[in-house]
């Protein structure tokens, strides 16, 4: 083994100049591959640990002789933000202490998160502060109690016969911002709320729409390169390498260029962390922590970089080993075979046969969806060199001028070659595809007044509440109205402000309280109204609105998944069309000594990238739609930017690669003589 290692460094080493560009061009692509994986591997944790975070509000109940607590949710809002209020009462010494606290909160106390203690702190009593019992938080919750840093959170003390913990909370409705008192003896269930969960699985998409193209860069950026490598490794087969030898070779120099690209990908993903804390979503920002995967998870990634890398530069091997004097003497390899677009069309067919039931099969329908869209990608890519070939065929029939016949024949001689110039983009195509029909424009949610402040209350009690509600808000010009409504159902808790559990009515009054004068008349009004129903704050239509929210973030979601695509594509393009530059630079030389114009070799360069870039993307970009399609919400505003992003940044990304790459095309063919490399 210390002599194979020791036989790659020289050849790594003796390759020259430019042998060691084509090395650190390999370093890069993996450095970024790493990066990014970690990225989509970091997003994954940060989602569970903010799970893990929200699960102790939402305890599963238990039976009354165990019971240690009574826990009650509800949420609160100030300034447009919302402010999770958890009541909790002792109904014995032995009551759970809760997560970020050093103790249970006494009756009258108030725990409240940084950012809400200091809210409280700056803005006036009467609009905050005066909502909670004493004013003023007896302590500040810890990082364990916190979905992000900027929550705010209070957790309230109270009496077990408190008002506040015995009233129903209306959780029937399907809302996970409330919750009616339930009698609890610990806070760890293992259960997820849905909207966590929600997300879980969003970001579960969003990894594979990330990671499988970033394998995809990860396992060719073990082929860059490929024919001096091939060239070199197809001179030691025939000096009397064997085969053993010279996949032990391949192997060597792959992993000690991939570990290296794995550790500064490390480097990199760390030194973007704090950055990446503040991209807000779900409602915050990220603790720097959550980000970063545990030790497990990092030693996969760090392990699973250099063995992908390894076993693609051994699977590109097969010719060197079976037929090292073709290698040498430059033969054109086989022809692909059309069986690779079979594979893409059977994929096609089996999605389209099971995408009807997908949205009716829970989780199972969200691991058949990942499964087939995984299976999309690596069809794409493998029917990409094919097609790339087919294209070629066709560009050389219908050539004209010396640029296209040049470009036709490259396709025809290498499609391998072009696709991995061109996959990056082409399977961003895909992932553009697939986000432009899940954004739906703004207009499509209704929303209603700011300003109209409502509680829910049964029939009964509703001529109390608003006579309630027209005194607090005396001297205030509130228009206090009531309007009867139909409960959605009559099968959950009751509706009134009884004991949990009690029957529920069957009608329900609103209470609805108009406050003019902008957002601080309405937070004033807010705390006037704290307590008029126990464990219900007034809120406005607008506040409940948690597909606004959702949609937002849904949309900065597919930015992300794009931004880290179109960064896939576009280093792909810059480093993979560099390698296949200097893969070519003898072919490229003897062209300029045959009167070949450098014009025209650079015409067709860009012309074997741009005509698969046009058939190949807009193909993936089309895949991708038929995938969205059971899930469809519509072409908004946001869609069609999502579309147009991807044909923009494709092509300049193309672009910006062959500006790249042309200086490096007059330098290879400025001394055409040959090297000893």
């Amino acid at each position: 083994m210390p002599a194979t290692l020791g036989l790659a460094w020289r050849l790594l080493r003796g390759g020259g100049r430019r042998g060691m560009l084509g090395a650190l061009l390999t370093l890069a692509a993996v450095a970024v591959s790493t990066g990014l994986l970690l990225f989509a591997v970091g997003a994954n944790h940060a989602f569970a640990q903010r799970a893990d975070a929200d699960a102790w509000r939402h305890p599963a109940e238990t039976s009354a002789q165990k019971a240690t607590a009574v826990q009650a949710l509800s949420t609160d809002y100030v300034r447009d933000r919302p402010v999770t209020i958890v009541d909790l009462a002792a109904l014995n010494d032995r009551a759970p202490v809760p997560p970020g606290m050093r103790r249970f909160p006494r009756p009258g106390e108030v725990w409240a998160s940084p950012a809400l203690a200091d809210l409280m702190r700056r803005m006036p009593p009467d609009q905050l502060a005066a909502r909670f019992p004493g004013r003023t938080p007896s302590g500040v919750l810890g990082r364990d109690a916190l979905v992000h840093p900027d929550e705010l959170v209070a957790v309230v003390g109270r009496a077990p016969g408190d008002p506040a913990m015995t009233a129903d909370r209306g959780d029937r409705f399907g809302r996970e911002t409330v919750a009616s008192p339930k009698r609890v003896d610990r806070y760890a269930s293992g259960a997820v709320s849905t909207v966590p969960q929600v997300y879980q699985v969003l970001v579960a998409i969003a990894s594979v729409l990330m990671v499988v193209p970033l394998l995809v860069f990860g396992g060719a950026a073990a082929r860059l390169t490929v024919a001096r490598r091939d060239q070199r490794l197809a001179a030691l087969r025939l000096v009397g390498a064997t085969p053993g030898q010279v996949v032990a070779v391949t192997v060597a120099e792959a992993v000690l260029t991939a570990l290296a690209g794995a550790v500064a990908g490390t480097l990199l993903y760390a030194a973007s962390v704090p950055a990446l804390t503040r991209l807000t979503i779900g409602g915050g920002d990220w603790f720097a922590g959550d980000l970063w995967p545990d030790a497990a998870w990092l030693g996969a990634v760090l392990a699973a970089v250099p063995v992908l890398v390894g076993i693609s530069a051994v699977v590109g091997l097969r010719r060197v080993v079976v037929s090292p004097l073709g290698v040498a003497r430059r033969e054109t390899p086989p022809a692909l075979r059309a069986v690779r677009g079979l594979l893409l069309v059977v994929v096609l067919v089996g999605f389209g046969a099971v995408s009807g039931s997908l949205t009716g099969m829970g989780r199972v329908g969200l691991v058949v969806l990942l499964v087939f869209v995984t299976l999309a990608f690596l069809a794409i890519n493998l029917v990409g060199p094919w097609v790339v070939a087919l294209i070629g065929r066709l560009t050389v029939a219908t050539a004209r001028r010396p640029a296209r016949l040049l470009a036709g024949r490259r396709l025809v001689d290498d499609p391998r070659a072009t696709w991995r110039t061109v996959a990056g983009v082409a399977l961003t195509g895909f992932i553009a595809g697939f986000l432009c029909l899940l954004n739906p424009s703004q207009a499509d949610l209704a929303e209603g007044p700011p300003n109209r402040l409502e509680l829910v209350v049964p029939q009964a009690r509703s001529a109390a509440v608003a006579a309630q509600v027209r005194d607090r808000l005396a001297g205030t010009s509130a228009q206090v109205t009531m309007r009867s409504a139909e409960l959605p159902g009559n099968d959950g808790p009751s509706g009134n402000d009884g004991p949990a559990g009690s029957a529920a009515p069957s009608r329900i009054d609103v209470v609805a309280a108009t406050v003019p004068g902008g957002a601080a008349a309405v937070d004033r009004a807010r705390t006037a109204l704290t307590g008029v129903v126990p464990g219900r704050p007034a809120t406005t239509p607008a506040d409940d609105a948690p597909a606004r929210h959702l949609l937002a973030d849904l949309r900065t979601g597919a930015l992300v998944v794009l931004t880290v695509s179109f960064l896939i594509a576009m280093t792909s393009a810059g480093i993979t069309g560099a390698s296949a530059v200097l893969d070519r630079r003898q072919t490229y030389a003897m062209l300029r000594l045959a009167g070949t114009p450098l014009p025209v070799l650079d015409r067709a360069r860009r012309q074997e990238t741009l005509i698969p870039l046009v058939v190949m993307g807009g193909g993936s970009l089309l895949t991708g739609m038929f995938f969205a399609l059971p899930f469809a919400a519509g072409v908004g505003t946001a869609g069609a930017l999502t579309l147009l992003a991807f044909v923009a940044l494709g092509f300049a990304g193309i672009f910006g690669a062959s500006a790249l790459s042309r200086p490096l095309l007059r330098s290879v063919t400025t001394d055409p003589a040959p090297r000893p490399d």
